[in-house]
């Protein structure tokens, strides 16, 4: 891919930089922050501009409250843990682009931080309003995007900013891209690919840019449901997305002419109403009654030699309902499975990381992406508007 222009690139003391950050984490129950992994990437750049003696407004989104205000989805929570991490104030101002925000970004000196509301507290912003982006741009001299997760959105603070100041890369999407595009240049073969999770109809299109790029496609889930009701096999009362099967057999025919091999479950382990425990059943023999959970033994077995021989891998989406732990056995046993494997792994999509974590298995990749949706399109190959509008090195 091509290197963007980094914050290496340019002056930034006294500067007033409007840093777009990806700080949509999850709260508990009692608003506060539950998993603060995407602020902590953004620390690096975070600290480049602290000690270049940048004066950073920082703009995020969270959660999605369609544009309007909703104290459920207030960045004050952010505020107080970023704070705690940079070891100094980091003050919220309760507005966007009002009369708040332009009397404390004008207070900020070098070295401190501004962060305002969130961004989607204002329709401007989803809707890529050119007056809103106006607004933003008027609050800084230079756009710095550290925002992976949002670079295939076309909003005002990935588009419409900098479109209108000077703008580059910082280090979080400088490492994204660079980690991210070993899978798209020229991936050392054999390159093997999990695709586990639900949303099959989304995840189609990635599948189906991986024909030929892939040695192997190894698919558990509910994402490989469809692909083994094509196969013939009768899955009970596991739910099976509709629809899909001119795209299923569509991309089973690229793949089988591409000579990428296709690896599906051989057994599943099902839960069935009444059952003390789950159940462990060939895919020939899913009874009427039972839902799957999770790949079965064989499956992994299966999968794991798929992965003894691969040199790169990429992960996306647990292969079973890995957030209960009677099956999220697949998952941990064919990730774990890659620490004994060299080469190059990385995780990326939705809540991969997260998953990753509870699991045990983060060791076993060289490189988790922050990115969901974002990260997947980069890797299908498909041009990142937040991405293309920045400028080349």
């Amino acid at each position: 891919m091509v290197e963007k222009r980094g914050i290496g690139d340019v002056a930034l003391r006294g500067r007033r930089v409007l840093l777009r950050v990806d700080f949509n984490v999850p709260q508990d129950p009692s608003g506060q922050v539950a998993d603060d992994r995407r602020i902590q990437e953004a620390l690096p750049t975070l600290h480049h501009l602290q000690t270049s003696g940048a004066r950073t407004i920082l703009l995020s989104h969270l959660g999605r409250p369609d544009g309007h205000r909703d104290p459920r989805f207030s960045l004050k929570p952010v505020a107080r843990r970023l704070s705690s991490l940079l070891g100094q104030p980091v003050p919220l101002a309760d507005d966007i682009v009002g009369i708040h925000a332009l009397e404390m970004s004008a207070r900020i000196e070098n070295g401190q931080f501004l962060m305002l509301e969130n961004l989607r507290f204002n329709p401007g912003e989803e809707a890529n309003d050119p007056a809103f982006a106006a607004q933003l741009a008027r609050l800084g001299d230079l756009f710095v995007q550290d925002a992976f997760g949002v670079l295939h959105r076309n909003h005002a603070s990935t588009v419409g900013v900098p479109k209108r100041l000077p703008s580059v890369a910082g280090l979080l999407v400088a490492r994204e891209v660079r980690e991210l595009s070993r899978l798209v240049d020229a991936p050392s073969r054999p390159y093997v690919v999990i695709v586990g999770g639900a949303k099959v109809s989304d995840k189609l299109p990635l599948l189906t840019s991986l024909a030929g790029r892939a040695d192997a496609l190894l698919l558990g889930g509910a994402l490989s449901f469809p692909f083994l009701a094509a196969a013939g096999h009768a899955l009970g009362a596991s739910r099976v997305e509709a629809g899909l099967e001119p795209d299923v057999a569509a991309l089973l025919a690229a793949t089988k002419s591409a000579g990428s091999e296709v690896v599906l479950p051989t057994d599943l382990v099902v839960d069935r109403p009444g059952a003390t425990a789950p159940e462990v059943v060939h895919v020939d023999a899913v009874p009427t009654d039972a839902t799957a959970r999770d790949i079965g033994p064989a499956t992994r077995e299966r999968f794991l030699r798929a992965l003894s021989t691969s040199r790169t891998v990429f992960w996306n989406g647990p292969l079973g309902q890995a957030e209960d732990p009677r099956y999220a056995d697949g998952t941990r046993e064919v990730l774990a499975g890659l620490r004994s494997v060299p080469g190059y792994h990385v995780g990326a999509g939705g809540d991969s990381a997260r998953v990753a974590r509870e699991l045990g298995v983060m060791e076993s990749f060289q490189f988790v992406s922050t990115g969901g949706g974002a990260a997947l399109e980069f890797v299908e190959g498909v041009e990142l508007p937040g991405l293309a509008v920045l400028p080349n090195a």
